[in-house]
């Protein structure tokens, strides 16, 4: 057992002033048990904690780093940018500059704009849809999520189409109401649903590859049933990329299944490591934002000088490096890697990946939907992820979350991980 006494001490201080000790729930090792390990600072494709213990980093801040911690030309940018000053709160040109390279990688974005986080842009783009359509119900998938609005932290009863119950204490039924919660990949659901309802539906939110109940890809037809039920009824279809932008692929899930969402949600990569958030769509839906239309959204931060230089940056070199695509081989060998570890040791894993997301649930599969996510051993998992870290491997602390690979992860990265893992499947 890795001995980690300044995390500690350092958690114990941390609970006193701030709730839980973290700024995010699942930082708090409720998952998987034990003390956080608080880091001291990232380099490439490791970190150090406060005690001088180094890890193989497959967290990379839940996403935003794809080409690893500190790259060299994100730093520079960043200096340059805060020598200049940290904050305007008016136009710069890295806003355009920024913007240009999204919509170059998402046409369907020809109106897009900055705000501060993924939970940003989502509520906006909700906002959004509601005053385009004039309507008030959203549609959401069970397992998806998609930041801590109110309106959206709903969760599915015990039915096909549930209309929303709150799924956090201070968010009102009445406002809950409003969301109705599908199960993910159930086609069948969402026809009925829009055979009954369509024409109150604002919008469809969705996670086109789930990333928030472990790594769970739709159906072959699944994207599709949506997007024709939406057009249809004269809903829009919101596709939130914040997790799967610039990962599964430079255009997105969208390009990988050919389906033009009417909004699009972005985040973490487009930061480079600086919190950033935007959304975007099709001109005559963007244009109902202020100043040009009557929905209102602002944000003094927005389009923070020092989150788009980093941005910037982060493009430039993804775009240089063929990334993510060039991150596949690397990803193959580390999902096979770790799928033969599992055999070996006689353990049951189904292990998914897409580009350079990649998710080993505890359980035989194949996981379709949240329901099935749920039956993965949390238990065995808290210990394989335990055995992990004293080995000096750090993957998320839950199961239900995902690991990312960047640019900076070395194939010496990967065998290191996959020995491992082989030792950490056998100690179970």
């Amino acid at each position: 057992m890795t001995s980690r006494p300044r995390s500690e001490a350092l958690f114990a201080e941390a609970q006193k002033i701030i709730p839980g000790g973290v700024d995010s729930p699942v930082r708090a090792f409720g998952g998987v048990g034990g003390t956080p390990v608080f880091i001291d600072r990232g380099q490439g494709s490791c970190i150090w904690d406060a005690d001088g213990n180094e890890y193989i980093d497959y967290v990379l801040s839940w996403g935003p780093l794809i080409l690893g911690h500190a790259h060299p030309r994100v730093v520079a940018a960043l200096r340059e940018a805060v020598g200049r000053g940290t904050s305007y709160g008016a136009p710069t040109v890295a806003e355009t500059e920024l913007a240009g390279l999204i919509q170059d990688a998402y046409p369907s974005m020809e109106l897009l704009r900055f705000v501060n986080s993924g939970t940003e842009a989502t509520m906006s783009a909700i906002r959004v849809a509601r005053g385009f359509t004039g309507r008030d119900l959203i549609v959401k998938f069970e397992g998806c999520y998609h930041g801590h609005a109110d309106g959206l932290l709903v969760k599915a009863g015990s039915g096909g189409a549930t209309f929303g119950i709150p799924d956090s204490a201070g968010v009102p039924e009445d406002y809950a109401r409003n969301t109705i919660t599908l199960p993910y990949n159930d086609a069948g659901a969402a026809e009925n649903l829009f055979r009954a309802e369509g024409k109150k539906i604002a919008g469809v939110i969705i996670e086109p590859v789930g990333g928030n109940m472990g790594l769970v890809p739709p159906d072959e037809g699944f994207i599709e049933v949506l997007e024709r039920e939406t057009k249809n009824a004269g809903a829009l279809l919101i596709f939130d990329e914040v997790m799967t932008g610039f990962r599964v692929a430079r255009g997105g899930a969208q390009s990988l299944f050919g389906v033009r969402p009417d909004m699009t949600t972005l985040g973490k990569v487009i930061g480079g490591g600086v919190p950033v958030g935007a959304y975007g769509g099709r001109r005559e839906i963007m244009e109902v934002v202020a100043p040009l239309g009557p929905v209102y959204q602002a944000g003094t931060l927005s389009g923070n000088p020092l989150a788009m230089a980093a941005g910037v940056e982060t493009l430039r070199i993804i775009l240089e490096e063929g990334l993510p695509e060039a991150l596949d081989e690397r990803g193959r060998q580390l999902e096979e890697g770790m799928a033969e570890a599992a055999r070996s040791a006689g353990v049951s894993v189904w292990s998914v990946r897409r580009g350079s997301m990649f998710c080993t649930f505890f359980q035989d599969g194949p996981v379709r939907n949240f329901e099935d996510a749920k039956r993965s051993d949390t238990k065995k998992y808290a210990k394989f992820f335990h055995a992990m870290l004293d080995r000096g491997v750090s993957i998320a602390p839950s199961q239900f979350e995902v690991g990312f690979l960047s640019s900076a992860h070395t194939g010496a990265d990967i065998e290191t991980t996959v020995r491992a893992a082989r030792e950490a499947f056998a100690a179970l």
